[in-house]
């Protein structure tokens, strides 16, 4: 026990040294069309992301606006690695908010998704209205004058982290910055597929999680890849949803942040060229039957002729239609290697129980485990084995030309995935 006059000192202990990158990263000469596999294993890199990708001039993908049908319902989601509540409030009226009080940052709601009156802070009983204002704090004036809140507090200045809410087509997105443009201008020339598909009110019919053993970027360029589409999945080529043979084509916005696909199966074209490369695909196995043919069996409920559309937005979204299955992906990175992906699949409000059911039935061609995409999680997490620590080596991305426009509209291009490359070169401000 130090004595009555001596004074007690409080040690001063030296702030720990920040952590520096192993060495100074920079880009390869060739610009957008390398990637450097340390971009896909740095963890000051991945930390950087979180910040100024999705917590940028982005609009980030949360849900369908059917998943919160009624005020008063709630889902839990992320943007990156933070938590965020959606919200349908009294007046119908769509919000998004941290899912951190702004007291303790403890997590606010835990259920992936609810109703509710209000959002509650189970620590210290913080309420806030389903708009994230603060509208109690336990015990905020005291107890028998002692304790409290000061005198100067003000709910309105505690309230939850609020982000910009933009829906389109029963799509809900956010973003945490002013200064991201409209969604509708993000979108772009995009935003035509979406409406394609999306042309009348959603229910959902279920969801699959998976978790990738992969930086998210690596998944992010899978469905931006349409040259890989028609030689990696065997379903595809083998039972004639999709093959380069057939009539497709590709669409960016200007930005070139986010693109879509499509082919019209049956429309083959017979060419010298595909025929020879096509004896060398293993996608291509004549010898491959199905038990129960029922699932290739698809209406052209769009009228175009289109069986296979992919559309990704940047930084973490895909929309598909493969046959009569309608689904969206959110990407969801977990670290430098991992992330999670979550489908959500749905059909329209007035689906007979007969579409309903091919809908379901055709749902096994994606999903974790689905015919088709269960060997999309299995190369992400291939390449991310085989480039290691990162310190060596790059992706090389000249199929279609080496620019962001060579390529133009075709499939057998990678034109835009040099276009990611490129926003996200500029995002990151990595020279």
């Amino acid at each position: 026990m130090c004595p009555q006059d001596a004074k007690a000192t409080i040690p001063i202990v030296p702030a720990a040294p920040s952590i520096a990158p192993k060495h100074d990263r920079k880009w390869p000469a060739e610009g957008s069309s390398r990637a450097p596999y340390w971009v896909y294993t740095d963890p000051d890199i991945y930390a950087q992301e979180q910040v100024r990708i999705f917590q940028g001039q982005t609009w980030n993908y949360l849900g369908l606006e059917a998943e919160v049908p009624e005020p008063g319902s709630f889902k839990t989601t992320y943007i990156g690695e933070q938590s965020v509540v959606l919200t349908r409030a009294e007046d119908g009226s769509l919000h998004a908010v941290l899912n951190r009080c702004a007291h303790r940052g403890n997590m606010v709601c835990r259920e992936a998704f609810g109703k509710a009156k209000k959002l509650y802070c189970v620590y210290h009983a913080w309420n806030y209205n389903l708009q994230g204002d603060l509208t109690h704090a336990a015990f905020a004036h005291g107890l028998r004058g002692e304790g409290g809140l000061p005198k100067d507090f003000k709910n309105s200045e505690h309230g939850l982290r609020k982000l910009r809410v933009a829906t389109l087509c029963g799509l809900v997105f956010a973003s945490f910055s002013d200064d991201t443009p409209s969604l509708e201008d993000w979108l772009g020339d995009v935003a035509a597929g979406i409406r394609r598909v999306l042309h009348k009110p959603l229910k959902v019919l279920g969801y699959d999680t998976q978790r990738i053993h992969a930086n998210w970027k690596a998944y992010h360029e899978n469905p931006r890849d349409s040259y890989h589409a028609n030689i990696l999945h065997t379903f595809y080529g083998t039972f004639g949803l999709s093959r380069q043979s057939q009539e497709s084509g590709m669409t960016l916005d200007a930005s070139g942040r986010h693109v879509y696909f499509y082919t019209k199966a049956g429309t083959e074209k017979s060419s010298k060229d595909f025929d020879k490369t096509a004896s060398d695909l293993r996608s291509h196995n004549e010898g491959l039957k199905l038990e129960d043919p029922s699932i290739l069996k698809w209406r052209d409920e769009f009228g175009d002729g289109v069986s296979v559309q992919i559309l990704t937005t940047y930084p973490s979204f895909v929309l598909h239609q493969i046959a009569n299955s309608l689904a969206t992906r959110q990407l969801l990175p977990k670290g430098p290697g991992q992330c999670d992906l979550v489908w959500t699949y749905f059909g329209f409000e007035d689906d007979d129980e007969a579409t309903t059911q091919v809908r379901l039935t055709q749902a096994n061609l994606a999903g974790s485990a689905g015919m088709i995409s269960v060997e999309d999680a299995a190369v992400c997490e291939m390449m991310q084995k085989a480039m290691a620590d990162g310190e060596s080596g790059e992706s090389f991305i000249e199929m279609g030309g080496k620019d962001l426009v060579s390529g133009g509209s075709s499939k057998l291009s990678e034109r835009a995935i040099r276009n990611f490359w490129h926003n996200y070169r500029n995002d990151m401000g990595l020279a």
